[in-house]
């Protein structure tokens, strides 16, 4: 056995390690920026994940628009230009350009769904279904004051807020569902996993320095890419997301969040290291040290979402216990999304999910059972949240703050 002598760069910062290995002595350096080059031609691409975060966010804002159909609406998260349908849903022309699509990608994982075909189904069926429901429930209800058991408008401060029988808004359902359904999945269970990393001839090929044909880049250093993009795909420098965090809606602005609370701060440059040097590591063909990086990004992504879970439901407890309908029901809205991401929440060394789909079905339920958010209870909201935190190294009250 050799040994590698690894030097990793953290903000200026360099600290020396070192493994064993079957390969020449090697040197990995965790650059500061995410760049990677090959004959001085960037090996970095993602173009397919900044576009569906681009989808996903034309979306978001079109359920909002009282003027939109179903239809539309529908082809925008499908993308596949349905009977009669609008062949350009969306603003961007390089959307409708496109041949991806969101729902494609929903639920769509190597490690939890290539076996699971009936589940996937149900989750794009679910989500569609939302969209759906925006149209036929709640934008007839547009001018209707929202009460108990009835769809309309309810106020939130300054702001108006849309919702159905429940209290719930359907936006906000797809939107925080898709951070988990689309870009959790994608990241976690499918591009960082090694069924996807070492698929084929990957491993031999990276080796070799093999590139996809007419690429400047392996096949094992696009996966990674790809889920990079997923987090940082609509970043305006993607090479250093860090200088201007949230640019999107979901996962990227919810790092943000999570990153600007005290009790996490400097979890958004843990993830940002551990992409930089995973991605490093495929270049020195190490795949031990890129494994490592994977379970750290598998841990702390996980723990993003967690942690807005609780947030939104304490936050939506506490407003509801002051009597703030529209404020409670918009943070109830959106904790709905983020409990529903918890489906694809993989624990950082095994294939296994930290909530299983029964888990998050009682979940859903106890949201939504009888008049829903107008019928919730606090020490249902507690003891959801105290069982979430319970999975994580995180408490109840440092993530409600």
């Amino acid at each position: 056995m050799k040994t590698i002598k690894l030097t990793i760069i953290f903000l200026s910062i360099s600290l020396m390690f070192t493994g064993c290995s079957d390969e020449n002595d090697v040197e990995i350096i965790n650059p500061t920026t995410y760049e990677f080059t090959r004959n001085g031609e960037s090996t970095v691409n993602f173009t397919g994940q900044t576009e569906r975060i681009g989808m996903a966010t034309e979306l978001v804002s079109a359920m909002k628009d009282f003027s939109q159909d179903e239809e539309k609406l529908i082809e925008m998260y499908a993308n596949q230009t349905l009977s009669g349908g609008d062949a350009n849903p969306y603003t961007d022309a390089g959307l409708n350009a496109s041949t991806k699509s969101v729902k494609s990608k929903v639920a769509a994982s190597s490690d939890f769904f290539s076996t699971n075909s009936a589940e996937s189904a149900v989750i794009k069926a679910e989500i569609q279904s939302w969209i759906s429901a925006q149209v036929s429930e709640v934008f007839p209800a547009q001018n209707t004051l929202a009460e108990s058991g009835v769809a309309g408008q309810i106020a939130d401060g300054s702001s108006v807020r849309y919702v159905n029988a429940k209290g719930l808004e359907y936006n906000q359902a797809v939107s925080k569902s898709l951070i988990g359904a689309l870009m959790v999945d994608q990241i976690c269970n499918n591009y960082l996993s090694s069924s996807v990393l070492d698929d084929g001839q990957n491993i031999s090929d990276n080796n070799d320095g093999i590139v996809v044909e007419g690429k400047p880049y392996t096949n094992m250093e696009h996966k990674w890419d790809e889920a990079y993009g997923y987090l940082f795909g609509a970043a305006t420098d993607v090479a250093n997301p860090l200088a201007s965090l949230g640019e999107d809606a979901f996962l990227n602005k919810y790092l943000a969040r999570v990153d600007n609370d005290s009790d996490f701060a400097g979890i958004a440059n843990e993830i940002f290291q551990a992409f930089k040097l995973g991605r490093a590591a495929i270049v020195a063909g190490d795949y031990s040290v890129r494994d490592e990086q994977a379970e750290i990004l598998r841990e702390k992504v996980a723990e993003v979402v967690a942690i807005r879970a609780v947030y939104y439901l304490q936050q939506g407890k506490n407003a509801l216990d002051r009597g703030d309908f529209g404020g409670g029901f918009h943070d109830l809205s959106e904790g709905f999304g983020f409990v529903y991401s918890l489906r694809f929440l993989r624990k950082s060394d095994s294939n296994d999910p930290y909530f299983t789909r029964s888990e998050v079905d009682s979940y859903m339920h106890q949201l939504t059972t009888g008049n829903g958010f107008w019928d919730i209870d606090s020490a249902t909201l507690d003891e959801m949240s105290a069982t979430i935190a319970d999975r994580f190294s995180f408490t109840v009250s440092q993530a409600a703050n």
